[in-house]
């Protein structure tokens, strides 16, 4: 397994990074992970809102979470410090559902990747680590020149790479992807040819990553395919997918971005 991909809370405790990021969020309550961060953070941490920093606009396609503009978020990214070489640390309580966004998003742009904390927030505390309250003034940088995203695709670029032959996963939930139940999209099921490999099954349930033998159990022959793509319902917990993916050596695995909720807008 990779090791600068991760970081143990006990690592961060005696080798701060330059730059902390807090991705709590909940899709069910946009406002309880900002709210949480207010209550107790990792000392110097600043706050990434899933919807207004890890994500654009939302539009009649898309999806729920788009990706963000590359230069707007260049410039969120410069007004906290952050340039392409910047060591960062990224976190949640989640199971890295939303602090592996970044991951991707920095990682896409061409940035230096942050390493996640494993075990998350709770893994910060149990280490002994302090929680703070008092929000850190950012240091700006420079912005970095223009980029764009890389290793991501549209609903057209998806059936192109379908018709090439990759493999398609959906990272949701066994129940969502068989169509039982879906609570937050109008419709429910799976695009045809995808197979399933919830993303919950790379972390334990305290939110460690699981080790390199389990992570292999979790994808099984998917490993063996020439070309993946990975999506989810709005191309967020299908990041958690792709990180370990990269754990195992598959960097080059790519995002649909819009995911589900971009598939059901065009039915």
């Amino acid at each position: 397994m990779t090791a600068p991909m991760l970081i143990e809370a006990d690592q961060l405790l005696a080798e701060p990074p330059a730059v902390v990021f807090d991705c709590r969020f909940s899709l069910a309550d946009a406002g309880a992970g900002h709210a949480q961060y207010l209550q107790g953070h990792i000392p110097g941490a600043h706050y990434l809102h899933l919807n207004r920093d890890l994500s654009g606009p939302v539009g009649g396609h898309g999806g729920r979470h788009p990706l963000p503009e590359p230069a707007v978020f260049a410039a969120l990214l410069a007004r906290h410090g952050v340039g392409p070489a910047t060591r960062v640390v990224a976190y949640d309580d989640s199971r890295l559902a939303f602090a592996s966004r970044l991951w991707w998003l920095l990682r896409s742009l061409g940035y230096r990747p942050p390493r996640l904390l494993n075990g998350g927030y709770q893994a910060w505390l149990a280490a002994g680590g302090r929680a703070e309250t008092a929000v850190p003034s950012p240091l700006a940088c420079e912005p970095a020149g223009p980029g764009q995203f890389g290793a991501w695709c549209d609903i057209e670029g998806l059936r192109a790479l379908q018709g090439q032959g990759a493999l398609l996963v959906d990272s949701r939930e066994e129940r969502r992807y068989l169509g039982l139940e879906e609570p937050i999209d109008p419709v429910a099921g799976h695009i045809p040819g995808a197979i399933n490999r919830p993303w919950q099954g790379v972390t334990a349930a305290d939110g460690r990553v699981l080790d390199h033998a389990g992570l292999r159990a979790h994808w099984g022959d998917a490993l063996e395919a020439e070309q993946l793509v990975v999506y989810c319902g709005s191309g967020v917990t299908a990041c958690v997918n792709l990180f370990s993916l990269a754990l195992l050596g598959r960097h080059d695995a790519t995002l649909y971005a819009g995911s589900w909720s971009d598939w059901c807008s065009y039915l």
